[in-house]
């Protein structure tokens, strides 16, 4: 069980502590409730653009990087379609450091034009790089589109046009800003060598007078029940053809969630998983197979994977994966390979327990689901899953009016 205190500024900033006086460092993790889908459609990719201009100096501190660098601390960021998070690792007697730093940014960036156009070039070299002249780079982008009409799920995380990033403007920018990243919309975890007290004295001094900002309200478009298969086919310059199919599940608050996360253990992840065992191992359909889901706080997609062997068909394929889908919803699992599965997830949250930045980074993020107890209890949650639901999971799941199936060929020469 992980022990935690709780407090919160009156400036609406939630804080979490976590002591563990076994390490002489300090992990702070600041989490803000924005992500990819809390975007205009006609401006995304804003929520990536600030975990790159969040490094670029604030109104005190121009460089972030080197004081927390001679402090002997370590830092990284990263931002989903739900989440951005900023994350710091120093020893114990500098943390004042990273509140420093952090209660800094938290008040204001170091807006210019400048910085904003250094940014923008970064983050477009890395758009290009990784989704456009990557091969396989765009399949996402024709996957998102292809499975979601309404909900923002339907652009990626890095925004759904280059352009729209070339063509940010600072107003636009501070506007996102000043909208999102406040004290009301943070939550705050340290874990480490430092006391709730200590943690207290130090938030209170330098987070306290950061205005509090208009608490967020979301209210984001449903994405309505698909009632037929869709199918895409794209031809690029790729050296084998790939096969991507998704289908709608529920979201991670929801029982099903985890029966879903069972099922992609047993289908796909690893070696003895088996779609590799059946077609990659035995039929030689796929080079590389992979079953696997968003995660998505909202409902999302349990995605399948592979590219096929030369000489093989993505029909073929495609065939294949149906097959196994349906012996699945047949006849579901064996109690042996689902106690293996989830022994498998268990110790993979006992691992993530292990560093202080997981799990500062973890009670933070399930927090922010809700109650950070509930680190506490998700392993319960996997362990209430029968071979009986996960079962009707599948059959839920792998309805053909519910896929989404990406051809992704090879041009031919």
């Amino acid at each position: 069980m992980l022990q935690f205190d709780r407090f919160t500024l009156a400036n609406g900033l939630r804080v979490l502590v976590h002591e563990d006086h076994t390490s002489p460092m300090v992990a702070m993790n600041i989490l803000y409730d924005v992500g990819a889908r809390d975007e205009d459609p006609h401006r995304t990719g804003f929520a990536h653009l600030f975990e790159h201009l969040m490094f670029g100096g604030s109104v005190n501190i121009p460089e972030y990087d080197e004081p927390l660098q001679m402090a002997g601390g370590e830092n990284n960021a990263y931002t989903t379609n739900d989440i951005t998070n900023y994350y710091i690792q120093l020893p114990a007697k500098n943390v004042e450091t990273a509140f420093w730093l952090e209660s800094d940014r938290m008040l204001s960036l170091a807006f210019s034009e400048k910085s904003l156009d250094v940014q923008r070039k970064v983050v477009s070299e890395e758009f290009k790089e990784h989704y456009i002249n990557k091969p396989y780079g765009d399949a996402w982008e024709h996957l998102r589109a292809l499975a979601y009409k309404k909900h923002p799920y339907q652009w990626m995380t890095i925004g759904k046009d280059l352009k729209q990033i070339e063509e940010a403007q600072l107003e636009d920018v501070k506007a996102f800003f000043f909208q999102h990243y406040r004290p009301v919309n943070a939550i705050m975890c340290l874990a480490g060598h430092i006391t709730t007290e200590e943690a207290k004295t130090l938030t209170e001094k330098w987070f306290g007078e950061i205005p509090s900002g208009t608490p967020y309200k979301r209210e984001l478009p449903v994405e309505p029940a698909q009632t037929e298969a869709r199918t895409m086919t794209v031809e690029a310059d790729v050296p084998l053809d790939g096969l991507y199919k998704a289908w709608h599940m529920s979201g991670r608050l929801s029982e099903p969630y985890y029966a879903s996360d069972l099922i992609t253990e047993i289908l796909g992840n690893g070696f003895a998983s088996r779609l590799y065992q059946r077609l990659v191992k035995e039929k030689q359909l796929f080079s590389n197979l992979n079953c696997y889901h968003t995660g998505s706080l909202d409902p999302g997609l349990l995605v399948i994977e592979g590219k096929i062997v030369e000489g093989k068909t993505l029909e073929e394929a495609d065939a294949a994966i149906e097959a196994e889908l349906e012996l699945l919803k047949a006849e579901g699992v064996t109690a042996g390979e689902l106690d293996k599965a989830k022994n498998k997830i268990e110790a993979m949250i006992e691992f993530e327990d292990m560093s202080l930045l997981s799990r500062a980074n973890n009670i933070a993020f399930y927090e922010l689901l809700g109650d950070a107890d509930r680190i506490n209890h998700e392993w319960e949650r996997y362990q209430a899953v029968t071979a009986e639901t996960l079962q009707q999971t599948a059959r839920d799941i792998f309805r053909k009016e519910n896929s989404n199936t990406l051809f992704y060929k090879k041009k031919a020469k």
